[in-house]
């Protein structure tokens, strides 16, 4: 059985490394099984603006390597 990266993902918090703006790939690192990866991150709503080093929560994933994502919810902080 072969174990889907999606399950991983959703859900999770990582650090924006790259500025997430609407009609720009940016990107965001993300701890996955033991290690960090880098994935290319859209706006979840298509129009948030996200600086470098912001706090995000993946919403959705898409494979190979792209996540959407939103601003962390002060709760989660």
């Amino acid at each position: 059985m072969h174990h889907q990266p999606s399950d991983d993902l959703v859900g999770k918090i990582g650090r924006v490394t790259g500025r997430i703006a609407p009609g720009q790939i940016g990107e965001v690192m993300l701890s996955v099984r033991g290690g960090t990866s880098a994935y290319h991150a859209y706006p979840a709503d298509g129009v948030t603006v996200i600086p470098v080093g912001s706090r995000i929560l993946v919403v959705e994933y898409r494979p190979p390597q792209a996540v959407y994502v939103d601003k962390l919810p002060a709760f989660l902080e």
